[in-house]
C-alpha cells in the first residue's frame, strides 16, 4: 500500500508493509492533523490506538514510517532526535515500523511545527 503525505511546502509518498498497524492506518485514511517536530523527526496525531507490535523498535533508519503508540502518532524520522546517540534516528520510545518513505526523507525538513498535514492513499 502506498500513502501520500502532504503539507504546505511539499509532499512525498511512502510504501507500507503488511502489518496490523499499517492496515489500521490505511483504513482510517484520509486523515488530517497538525505537524510537530522533534529534532529531525516529524510526528502528528492520528487518533488511532493500535497495540505495540512484536517487532517495535526505538532506533530506526532515516525515512522509516513508524507509529508511536504512546502518542497515537505517525513518526517520520529523517535524522537525529534530541535523544539520539550520534547520527542515529532514536524515537521517543519503541514504535511499530510500518514501512519506508519513497525517495529522499530529508524532504521532511520543509515541515514546520504547526503545519497542517494530510495523509491519503496514493
Amino acid at each position: 500500500m502506498k500513502i501520500r503525505i502532504s503539507w504546505p511546502a511539499g509532499q512525498l509518498t511512502a510504501t507500507l508493509d503488511d502489518t496490523p498497524t499499517a492496515a489500521a492506518l490505511t483504513a482510517a485514511l484520509p486523515l488530517g492533523s497538525t505537524a510537530h517536530t522533534w529534532g529531525e523527526e516529524v510526528y502528528f496525531d492520528t487518533g488511532l490506538t493500535p497495540a505495540l507490535e512484536a517487532g517495535a523498535r526505538q532506533v530506526v533508519e532515516p525515512g522509516t514510517v513508524a507509529f508511536w503508540t504512546e502518542g497515537s502518532a505517525l513518526a517520520l524520522p529523517y535524522g537525529p532526535t534530541p535523544i539520539s546517540r550520534g547520527d542515529e534516528c532514536r524515537l521517543a520510545s519503541p514504535c511499530n515500523v510500518l514501512g519506508r518513505i519513497d525517495g529522499d526523507a530529508r524532504t521532511l525538513a520543509t515541515i514546520s511545527s504547526g503545519d497542517p498535514i494530510r495523509v491519503e492513499k496514493a
